[in-house]
């Protein structure tokens, strides 16, 4: 009877041994539905906002930009964090906080909306940055192909709900419509909370030392920052103004809505195609240099051709898309334990995303500046080339030091 019971016992455990890695993968991409779609989905319903709290554009701007600079200040804190309460709680507190934050935004007064945004930007730059250390430490030899699959679902996630939140705040109004998002970080909760049962609270292999400042003297490390700066900035603005500039060129609100959904569809198709490219190059910079091109084309066929918006969003949101995917990639492949992958992390994202915040103010001033979107497009254009040497750079077969 006791060797029978042993038996069981043993066959239980290679059970839940073998679904463990599995039951960790699928916690990861269900936490990248809710890593975009919160904050994207709302520029589409901007205007109704607006006209619900007779909000300027600098105030109805800053909706755009506070969850950036909430990444920009949170992401240099993330991995101590992690190091400090175990890297599995504070994805799990993320989820929370992201939970939170929607319910907050979506209760009815202004304070709310501006608070639980501010909480939403918090909850998802602790799952941008930490994510890229958790799959180089449990799958380094699936990098390219796990990041690809976190990637295409953080898109398709964002595109459905860019699609689908003008038609439904129209049904019901869109702070229900905005609440309605809350099932994404829930369900991600959900299936995250047997992670905590591994009770890596304090791993030191993990996690980043408190002192790890040496990665921002390193002239790669700020190739990889330099590149996802620029295609967060060109991302963001496009993110926050794209409806804008169609509904300006003549497409009904949701006709922009739609085309804002197809540019996030088109950013979650380039992660099906860079896995498997990416798991044979030898490097990564032509990838990047096409990544910037796509950005370009889609950037100048807007201003010079808006009549064919569907394909210039789609050529943008592919080319940055790829941007993120490879952004994220040299996170993991540019550095050599996963203490280095979270502090380039924090470092690239945390200054990205200060550009990233700059990016719609500073489209949304030369637009009032100059009359027309003109002048905007135009300089994204130029940065999209600045991109390409940075991507370029970047994108060599080389890592940082160990120590570093």
């Amino acid at each position: 009877m006791t060797q029978k019971h042993l038996a069981m016992t043993t066959s239980a455990a290679r059970h839940s041994s073998a679904l463990a890695p599995l039951l960790l993968i699928a916690g990861i991409l269900v936490m990248a539905t809710s890593l975009r779609a919160p904050f994207t989905a709302l520029a589409p319903v901007l205007g109704m906002i607006r006209g619900s709290f007779d909000l300027g554009t600098t105030a109805a701007g800053a909706l755009t930009t506070l969850p950036l600079l909430t990444f920009a200040l949170v992401s240099p804190f993330a991995g101590t964090a992690a190091r400090l309460l175990g890297l599995e709680r504070i994805l799990a507190g993320a989820l929370a906080l992201i939970a939170g934050g929607i319910a907050l935004r979506s209760l009815g007064p202004l304070w709310c909306l501006y608070l639980g945004t501010f909480a939403i930007g918090g909850g998802i730059a602790f799952g941008n940055v930490l994510l890229p250390s958790l799959i180089k430490r449990d799958f380094p030899d699936r990098i390219a192909g796990l990041i690809s699959a976190y990637a295409v679902t953080t898109g398709v996630a964002a595109a459905l709900a860019s699609a689908l939140i003008v038609p439904l705040s129209i049904a019901m109004g869109w702070p229900t419509a905005l609440g309605l998002m809350i099932v994404l970080p829930l369900a991600a909760l959900a299936l995250w909370l047997p992670q905590l049962a591994r009770r890596a609270i304090k791993n030191a292999a993990t996690n980043t030392p408190p002192r790890s400042g040496h990665v921002w003297r390193a002239a790669l490390a700020w190739q990889v920052t330099a590149f996802m700066g620029l295609n967060s900035f060109l991302y963001y603005v496009l993110v926050g103004w794209l409806p804008a500039i169609l509904i300006d060129a003549g497409y009904s609100a949701a006709q922009a809505g739609s085309l804002h959904g197809v540019m996030q569809l088109a950013s979650a198709a380039a992660g099906f195609v860079l896995g498997p490219i990416v798991a044979r190059a030898r490097n990564q910079t032509g990838v990047a240099l096409v990544a910037s091109g796509l950005t370009a084309l889609g950037l100048a066929g807007l201003l010079l051709a808006p009549g064919s918006a569907l394909l210039w969003a789609a050529s943008f949101g592919a080319g940055t898309g790829a941007g993120v995917v490879l952004s994220l990639m040299f996170m993991s492949l540019r550095t050599t334990t996963p203490q280095q992958a979270a502090t380039l992390s924090g470092m690239a994202q945390c200054v990205g995303y200060l550009l990233a915040a700059a990016g719609p103010p500073i489209a949304g001033a030369l637009h009032d500046r100059f009359g027309g979107w003109s002048v905007p497009l135009t300089s994204g254009v130029a940065l999209s080339l600045a991109m390409a040497v940075a991507g370029g750079l970047a994108g060599r077969a080389r890592q940082l030091p160990p120590g570093t």
